[in-house]
């Protein structure tokens, strides 16, 4: 027996990358080695593991940057050094992506090779479209065709003309003329339903549906670029009442989220399904301190009778260093005060139910409701950012005696090249500002024109702090949440 590594042939769909496998999920984050093409979700790559090895191929119609003998060999190689490798490819491996010639090449050098399959675009495409793969009432069979010839004579024409089932070319947008002339010539109705699908299952998708006679002529001028399909077939008339995809309230809309990678992904998520396309610009990384001044402070609780968490970064942070060696219990004789609901929903998962959630989520209502029931005897723990606003600690501290504790720091974050390009080029629909610090680290990350581009979009701001920072680097805010929290910021954007 060998001492090969193992190569995964992983199909990634389309789309979120909601819509891999299970099976594909654990396999990516259990490879040593990822060799991946283009045409998949970049999220897939988002991998916490540093150890692992990206490798891309970027394999496009007559722009590779690896032949298909090297990526072969690449696989070859780095099972033969005995890593566990995926390649990963967008859509199924067996439809259309050389993924049989891949598996055929590594059996042959004694390579162990398992395949896991995705949901191809020409049954997801056509989903996301609106547009069913068969129906009873229309189509009975389903047709997958490589569009990517030199010319009409690499198809048969005459038998795909004949057929009564969904016609799906793959790659074929540039012979798109070629393709609905032939099936013409060959005995195809010219008023067949027809369709292009653009960038299926993402945010910018565009679909233009016409028959097979006028598709070439309608498609001049518009935007459509690969990857597109090219769908034939009766089914396409079902568009107009199946189209969920593009009929989600904010489909199209581009919207930047500038919240720390750590707390981006609720909002992040809540605007995928709602069909935004999410610019992710993590202006600020949480950077925990004073870890051993943390764990004194909880070893000697009992004497505070009162706790407040100000976030949700400073509640994970204290019961993360709280449970390494003890548990809830320990908070026992302390009431507990959250500024927001999610500050509370986070003590949540930790078994602890807030005492008191002021009305408005900003400091000074949270001091102008407490302040009469703190007597001078009380103690108070206050553990928060490095950089929190002193008004709390300082309008407690007339009162009784409070024990700040400085948690956690927030660091400017370098932004990606790709996501700087993105800011640059994209009309920007709306962008979400957080906290104070996100509005100072977006500035001081981006450049000028970057800033002056967000300037034409709608702002929405999380709170009255929040939108001050912001008004005072020039920003117009357009509307703050009534409720300072994420679900409020989304709600705004419905109600848009």
């Amino acid at each position: 027996m060998n001492n090969f590594g193992k190569v995964y042939l992983v199909g990634a769909g389309i789309g979120s990358e909601d819509y891999i496998t299970v099976r594909a999920k654990r396999v990516i984050e259990e490879a040593d080695v990822i060799v991946y093409d283009r045409l998949l979700n970049p999220k897939l790559l988002d991998k916490k593991d540093e150890t692992t090895e990206f490798i891309n191929v970027a394999k496009e119609s007559s722009n590779h940057l690896f032949s298909q003998d090297e990526i072969n060999d690449i696989l070859a190689k780095k099972s033969y050094e005995g890593k566990t490798v995926v390649r990963l490819k967008g859509g199924d491996p067996y439809v259309f992506g050389r993924g049989g010639e891949e598996a055929e090449y590594l059996v042959d050098r004694g390579i162990e090779v398992e395949v896991i399959p995705g949901i191809t675009s020409g049954i997801a495409g056509l989903c996301f479209a609106g547009i069913p793969a068969t129906h009873r009432d229309y189509s009975s069979s389903l047709h997958l065709i490589t569009g990517h010839k030199k010319d009409e004579a690499d198809l048969d024409y005459d038998t795909l003309s004949k057929l009564h089932g969904t016609l799906v070319f793959y790659m074929g947008l540039g012979n798109l003329p070629i393709i609905s002339s032939s099936l013409i010539k060959s005995g195809k109705n010219e008023e067949t339903a027809c369709a292009v699908i653009s960038h299926a299952g993402y945010a910018d998708q565009k679909v233009l549906t016409s028959s097979l006679k006028n598709i070439a002529n309608d498609i001049k001028n518009t935007e459509f670029k690969s990857p597109s399909l090219i769908v034939v077939g009766d089914v396409i008339n079902l568009r107009k009442n199946l189209n969920f995809f593009e009929n989600r309230p904010l489909f199209g809309k581009n919207i930047v989220v500038t919240r720390s990678r750590e707390q981006s992904s609720s909002l992040v998520n809540k605007l995928n399904s709602l069909g935004a396309n999410v610019i992710e610009v993590p202006t600020i990384s949480i950077k925990p301190i004073n870890h051993e001044k943390l764990k004194y402070e909880q070893n000697n609780l009992k004497k505070y009778t009162h706790i407040i968490f100000t976030s949700v970064n400073g509640v994970k942070i204290f019961m993360s260093s709280l449970l390494e060696n003890q548990d809830a219990r320990a908070l026992g004789n302390a009431l507990i005060y959250a500024i927001g609901s999610e500050t509370a929903e986070e003590l949540l998962k930790y078994g602890i139910r807030a005492d008191f959630l002021p009305s408005k989520y900003v400091a000074e209502i949270l001091y102008d409701e407490i302040k009469d029931n703190i007597k001078s005897t009380d103690v108070i723990l206050l553990p928060r950012a490095l950089k929190a606003r002193p008004l709390l600690f300082d309008k407690l501290s007339e009162i009784c005696k409070v024990v700040e504790l400085p948690i956690y720091d927030t660091n400017p974050e370098e932004i990606e090249h790709e996501v700087i390009q993105e800011l640059e080029t994209s009309k920007i629909d709306y962008i979400t500002f957080t906290s104070s610090s996100t509005v100072v680290n977006f500035v001081k990350s981006t450049n000028d024109d970057i800033v002056e581009n967000i300037k034409k979009a709608k702002l929405i701001s999380i709170g009255p702090i929040t939108s001050e920072t912001a008004e005072s680097y020039g920003f117009k805010v357009y509307k703050e949440a009534e409720i300072h929290n994420v679900e409020n910021l989304v709600k705004i954007l419905l109600e848009e």
